[in-house]
């Protein structure tokens, strides 16, 4: 089993109640720069989605060939839907028809992608546990320096 980032472990509440590391590494909460390398539909989910996961503190300025990898997985996957939807489960093959090569690729990328997601939070199960400030929500820290006062202290 995959141990879990301490930062997940957190915001879940530490429900195993064991010690958290004390020395784990703490990369600033900043996304990464989109590679270069990375095909235009690829691109297009990280513009989509590093923003989103940057606010939530769930993307760090390391996560850069993992968050590519997820968003290579998921364009690659896309590219074998379409081929399958374009030509069907079925294609012509040397003896009749035969299963559509596209659909065990889109197999193994759905696999990879869900377990690239789970490393972001980025399927139900993984996010169920973990406690986030909304978009919209101000910090404690932001209330005040606004109002000059704590709204949690009353």
């Amino acid at each position: 089993m995959r141990k879990k980032p301490t930062v997940l472990k957190i915001l879940e509440g530490c429900p195993g109640k064991r010690p958290l590391p004390q020395n784990e590494p703490k990369p600033r909460p900043i996304a990464p720069k989109c590679p270069s390398w990375l095909p235009r539909e690829a691109k297009r989910h990280w513009k989509e989605l590093a923003p989103k996961l940057e606010k939530l503190g769930l993307l760090t300025e390391v996560d850069g060939q993992a968050f590519a990898d997820y968003c290579l997985c998921l364009a690659r996957l896309e590219e074998a839907e379409k081929d399958i939807k374009e030509r069907g489960i079925l294609v012509p093959g040397d003896r009749g028809k035969v299963k559509n090569p596209a659909c065990q690729i889109a197999r193994e990328y759905r696999a990879a992608l869900q377990k690239w997601a789970a490393r972001f939070g980025l399927d139900p199960q993984s996010r169920s546990g973990l406690d986030v400030a909304r978009e919209n929500e101000e910090d404690e820290m932001e209330q005040f320096l606004k109002t000059g006062r704590n709204h949690a202290v009353r």
